[in-house]
């Protein structure tokens, strides 16, 4: 029997309940469903069908995201893909920038008023490596400066 390749994730992945209807979807279809849609920037309902059903899937994403799951993932992945690049585990170097978005309609989370910019929205904060690769990505309101903003995603 062969190990799945990213078999050394599993710790970081929720083990199965013990009360409630049993799973359905393997945790790794769900988080290969999660990457797909992160990585080809669409929308939930646009999943291709091998995938889970969608609301499975963003179902998963939230409670993750909310535990801090996904973050402990990014971190795990992060280094071996560095080492891959010929890089050391220490940074020596990172970027921050931000960026103003308008928010579509039905949208209320993290909405702000940019009085420079004249319009509504979200901001990105954002910090990567001189590789590339994102560190951590904060969502704010348009109406917090950039240097608080970029502070907090510095935490």
């Amino acid at each position: 029997m062969t190990s799945h390749p990213l078999a050394w994730l599993a710790s970081h992945l929720p083990s199965n309940k013990s009360l409630g209807r049993p799973r359905t979807n393997t945790l790794w279809a769900i988080l290969n469903a999660i990457f797909c849609t992160l990585c080809e920037g669409c929308i939930w309902q646009g999943l291709p069908g091998d995938f889970p059903p969608w609301q499975t899937v963003y179902i998963d994403f939230r409670r993750w995201k909310q535990k801090g799951t996904l973050l402990s993932i990014h971190d795990e992945l992060y280094f071996p893909s560095r080492l891959v690049e010929g890089r050391g585990h220490s940074l020596s170097e990172m970027i921050i920038d931000s960026q103003s978005v308008k928010t579509a309609t039905m949208i209320a989370d993290a909405v702000g008023d940019d009085g420079a910019k004249k319009f509504k929205g979200s901001k990105r904060h954002l910090s990567i490596d001189t590789l590339g690769l994102v560190l951590r990505v904060l969502v704010t309101a348009t109406d917090v400066p950039e240097r608080t903003g970029d502070k907090r995603v510095l935490k």
